[in-house]
Order: C-alpha cells, then structure tokens, then sequence
C-alpha cells in the first residue's frame, strides 16, 4: 500500500520528469493532498535598472509571472490533464519569482462539519463582524489563523506523521 509520502515523492519524480525542462529553475515543489497536487515552480527573476525602486522591482515581478503563466498554459494544462488522469487528483500550478509566490489556480473544496452551537455562534459573531461573509468563509479564515499560529506544532505533528509511515512501511510483509 502507497503511503502519503511515498505518494509525494512519486508525483514529485513523475513531475520532474514530464514537465518540459526549460519550464522552471531546478525541479518543482510538489504538495498533496486527497484532491489536488500543487506545483510550485520557481522562475528566473527579471533584470531591472540598477537603482530601481522597491515598486519597480515589484512589478517587474508581478509582470514575469503573468507571462510565463500566458506563455505556458498549453503546456501545462497538457501536463495537468494527464496528470490528473493518471493520479485522480486536480493539479494547480504556482510560479515563485523572488520573493514572490503567487497561485495561477487553486482547488476549493467543500468540508462538511458538525459543530455545537457554541462553535456556530463563534463562526456567527466573525460574519457580524464582518470578518467573514459567511460562515463557510468563517470556518475558512479559523483555519487560516491555526495554520498562521501553530505552524511550529503543526510541523512537529507533520514529522511525526512521517515517522509513525516510515514505520508501517518498514513493518513486516503480512501479504
């Protein structure tokens, strides 16, 4: 049985050989999860003026990024196709330029929940606030927060998640 991570560093290898060579600066970053693969790449920088402005810089940037996305939407969306076939999951694609990191597509996917009405008022209170539209975008922006606030623990529990699939992995062959 594939695990989650040996399922990562088969799409990674399976990514790194179909994409076009020339498309990004070294090989992508390649994130799963149940329904989407994300692909991040890293394009080269644009040369600007020497001297130039921090909003100059930014929107040099700002303009590679739109066009390599424009540049190579046929040959990615070919690669996502298959992709997508092979692996039953979306694929999204992400360009890193700089310091920048910007999503061309991403996968929003329904999570259903059940939640006692304290947790609802809470979400509840966030949309009269006008902190969130409604309370799917309240649960959303919880989300964002505990990412955001917990990211130390949150690796910590990643890694172990790893370790306890190396494990199971290396456990006996039981077939």
């Amino acid at each position: 049985m594939a695990t989650r991570q040996t399922n990562a560093e088969t799409l990674r290898g399976w990514f790194s050989g179909r994409l076009p060579q020339d498309l990004f600066d070294g090989p992508p970053e390649v994130i799963v999860d149940r329904e989407e693969i994300t692909i991040i790449g890293r394009i080269p920088e644009p040369r600007t003026a020497d001297g130039a402005s921090e909003a100059e810089k930014a929107a040099a940037i700002e303009g590679r990024i739109k066009e390599f996305r424009e540049r190579t939407r046929g040959a990615r969306m070919e690669v996502a196709r298959e992709a997508e076939h092979e692996f039953r999951r979306k694929v999204s694609w992400w360009a890193r330029c700089g310091e920048t990191t910007q999503p061309f597509t991403t996968l929003s996917v329904p999570v259903m929940t059940r939640l006692r009405q304290s947790d609802r008022q809470l979400l509840d209170t966030l949309v009269d606030a006008g902190v969130a539209r409604s309370r799917s975008d309240a649960l959303a922006w919880c989300v964002r927060q505990v990412g955001q606030h917990a990211e130390s623990w949150l690796s910590d529990l990643r890694d172990a998640m790893r370790t306890v699939e190396d494990v199971r992995d290396a456990g006996p062959n039981l077939d």
